[in-house]
């Protein structure tokens, strides 16, 4: 007789495969899905409602439209909220989102101490470019060797390039010293304020025409 189990391996008809569940809050139990027989209540206000049986906080949270969510799973008893899990978990991604679209907008631009002039413009040049589109530049100077001992010098380089860029993004705080590195965040000003300095647009001549008598 033919086995008419699933064969092992491989993924031919009839082997099951396990997915993997990508959802982050796939684990958080709510409503129905606790299971243990009592629960600490935190209301929707964040009022501590006390230690109720696991039912009659379900349905307490089910008549005013909310869910009970379980918020610390490992205390004892655990503690739940009541509260609207739709929407927390839109606030939550939300905030990633945002996070996420952030980071992804940080430009870098490095520095030495010693940086010859043509160099220090042309990493403005290239700080301002990404200020004009919109992205925080991360300006970082980075000591080496026996630089770290004239660490005036780096600060030095690091308030000029703010000073020189003043009119296309500002400093979220002072120039720092982190480790054998000075860094500093820029943040574009409001589109309608910038002003670019290094960066020339090309310009349009204002007659094309051909000369005349051709």
């Amino acid at each position: 007789m033919a086995n008419s189990f699933p064969s092992a391996g491989g993924n031919r008809p009839g082997n099951y495969q396990r997915r993997v569940n990508n959802d982050p809050f796939a684990n958080i139990r709510r409503n129905h899905r606790i299971k243990v027989p009592q629960v600490r209540v935190i209301s929707p206000e964040g009022k501590q409602l006390g230690v109720l049986d696991t039912p009659k906080a379900i349905n307490l949270a089910l008549e005013v439209g909310l869910d009970l969510v379980e918020v610390a799973p490992n205390a004892t008893p655990p503690v739940c909220r009541i509260m609207d899990f739709g929407k927390y978990v839109y606030e939550e991604q939300k905030k990633h989102s945002h996070v996420k679209a952030t980071a992804s907008k940080i430009k870098e631009i490095e520095f030495t101490a010693r940086i010859a002039d043509g160099d220090f413009f042309t990493k403005l040049r290239h700080a301002e470019e990404f200020l004009g589109h919109g992205n925080k530049v991360k300006m970082r100077l980075k000591f080496r060797g026996r630089e770290m001992a004239h660490t005036e010098l780096g600060f030095a380089v690091m308030k000029r390039a703010v000073a020189e860029l003043v009119d296309m993004g500002h400093p979220d705080s002072e120039p720092k010293l982190i480790g054998r590195n000075i860094n500093v965040m820029l943040t574009p000003l409001p589109t309608n304020k910038r002003k670019p300095k290094f960066t020339v647009e090309e310009e349009t001549p204002e007659d094309d025409a051909p000369p005349a008598g051709t």
